[in-house]
């Protein structure tokens, strides 16, 4: 259903919990970069109507996760601050290709990577936190981030043959995957 060609570490709940203020903080600013990397794609491909009209919707919902995470970290009185970011979106953006319309695509399939694997943690958060609030939260949060990961697969074939997109999805995955068994430190939503 995602895509994913790896599963989490086991470890990363543990790193979760062992430093939770900052995953949260880190889930705000993810939140907020993907609502601006919906708006760029919106701004590139403004000549799209029907890409325009999915991306304006899923703006419009991750900024109100946004909104939702910034109230979470309010509630728990933690200060929402600048992060060292995590290098997780740079290294995917770094394999998009550079020419139209494989651009498209690849900026497409990114973004879908993203979402899925956002999903992904989702889950082991609702399922492994024992904060009530915050498993319920997460939760909350699962379904949207499967239907972005699928919105940007199903907008990537109008620039391509879905069996070129699905092909490309396949190769990026791949990369993906082992970007992310590399891991990070500090932990972070996609470290």
């Amino acid at each position: 259903m995602l895509s994913l060609k790896s599963d989490t570490r086991p470890e990363w709940i543990r790193e979760v919990a062992e430093n939770l203020d900052e995953v949260l903080i880190d889930h705000a600013h993810c939140e907020k970069k993907a609502a601006g990397t919906a708006m760029n794609l919106l701004f590139a491909y403004v000549d799209q109507e029907p890409l325009c009209r999915e991306l304006s919707a899923i703006v419009v919902e991750e900024l109100e996760h946004f909104g939702m995470v910034l109230d979470l970290l309010s509630r728990r009185g933690i200060r929402f601050r600048r992060l060292a970011p995590s290098q997780y979106g740079r290294k995917l953006n770094d394999l998009v290709r550079k020419l139209e319309p494989g651009r498209g695509v690849d900026r497409l399939l990114v973004a879908s990577l993203i979402e899925a694997r956002s999903c992904e943690r989702f889950a082991w958060l609702r399922d492994h936190l024992a904060d009530a609030e915050l498993a319920a939260f997460y939760g909350s949060l699962f379904e949207s981030e499967a239907r972005h990961h699928s919105s940007y697969v199903q907008m990537a074939c109008l620039f391509a043959e879905e069996e070129v997109v699905r092909a490309r999805l396949e190769e990026l995955a791949q990369a993906e995957a082992e970007i992310i068994a590399v891991g990070e430190t500090p932990v972070r939503v996609h470290s």
